[in-house]
């Protein structure tokens, strides 16, 4: 069957298509004769002056995508779409921030719930963003603070010293993503009131700390969840002079296995990811044991992780959502 499947992300001039999930499932939607339109989230809009309900509507175009650098793409004329009429499946697939905008375009699209299916479902995704729904394994992470005051974070780091772990801290924001904003405090805190005051003018949230974790030069691997099965892995080095890994500040990919204890967090995860409609989700895993992130919002890996082990994860993403939509 043809679904009609609205892809809710950035410009698609912007994406760079060698290594773009997004592009890659839009490849493969394609390939499985899939009609595909893009909308930007700024478009949405809500109207109940129409009787019963209300309607959710974008300005959409029609598009056709191909793997080539320039023309990756053409599109057709802009028009209005009712995400109800005219679309079976959204995609959502924008990038973070995870701010008040991205909040309530998850609100908008959760009353698309039994008539069009939002794929990660919406209302998953605003109660899992990636560093807070992690919590919920903090068995299976490196201990880990979140607050704002300075004394709370340099308990924290004296505690970790007291314990005989690295000293040095990595303080991170709580919505970020891509490695953006990830900095590295040493274990003489010379740096952190600095970053502090830095955090808590340009976020009104808390943040994330945790110890340095030496592991992370081996790499952070990046572990894909098909309907909370395992799809594959890379692993991702950081580059010259960074101990950031992640592939959009500069890391590299290489092929990997799962190790046990990765095998046994993803038997954990799975059932519960599956069960919140999170059909495609990114985990962020170093030293082969310890889970920092669990990557909701617009999950990245699957080029790389294809490249390596000559699979079509986009296909399967596919046939996941094709046999949710069919069980509507």
């Amino acid at each position: 069957m043809t679904l009609r499947i609205a892809v809710q992300m950035d410009p698609l001039e912007s994406i760079n298509i060698a290594g773009d999930s997004s592009f890659a499932l839009m490849l493969a939607a394609q390939a499985r004769g899939h009609a595909l339109f893009h909308y930007d989230v700024r478009t949405l809009a809500y109207d109940t002056s129409e009787g019963a309900g209300g309607r959710l509507t974008c300005w959409g175009v029609p598009v056709t995508v191909q793997r080539a650098g320039g023309t990756h793409f053409t599109r057709g004329e802009y028009r209005l779409i009712d995400l109800v009429a005219d679309i079976d499946v959204v995609l959502m697939r924008q990038d973070p921030p995870f701010d008040l905008g991205y909040i309530t375009a998850t609100h908008l699209l959760e009353r698309l719930a039994g008539q069009t299916l939002v794929v990660n479902d919406p209302a998953s995704v605003r109660n899992a963003p990636e560093k807070v729904f992690v919590l919920d394994f903090a068995r299976f992470m490196p201990p880990t603070f979140i607050a704002r005051r300075i004394e709370d974070v340099r308990r924290f780091q004296q505690r970790m010293l007291d314990k005989g772990l690295a000293g040095d801290l990595v303080v991170k924001p709580l919505h970020g993503n891509g490695g953006k904003a990830v900095f590295r405090v040493p274990a003489d805190g010379s740096n952190l009131g600095a970053l502090v005051e830095m955090f808590q003018n340009a976020w009104v949230e808390p943040f994330m700390v945790q110890p340095f974790l030496p592991e992370v030069s081996a790499g952070d691997k990046r572990i894909v969840l098909v309907d909370g099965e395992f799809a594959g892995a890379i692993n991702r080095r950081p580059g010259e002079g960074e101990f950031r890994s992640n592939l959009a500040v500069g890391g590299s990919a290489e092929a990997s296995e799962l190790t046990a204890a990765e095998e046994q967090i993803c038997a954990v995860l799975g059932p519960q990811l599956k069960a919140r409609g999170l059909v495609f989700v990114g985990i962020d895993v170093i030293g082969g044991k310890w889970l920092t992130e669990i990557n909701v919002t617009s999950p990245t890996g699957i080029v790389a992780i294809d490249r390596f082990n000559g699979t079509d994860t986009g296909a399967r993403i596919w046939e996941a959502i094709e046999a949710r939509h069919a069980a509507m």
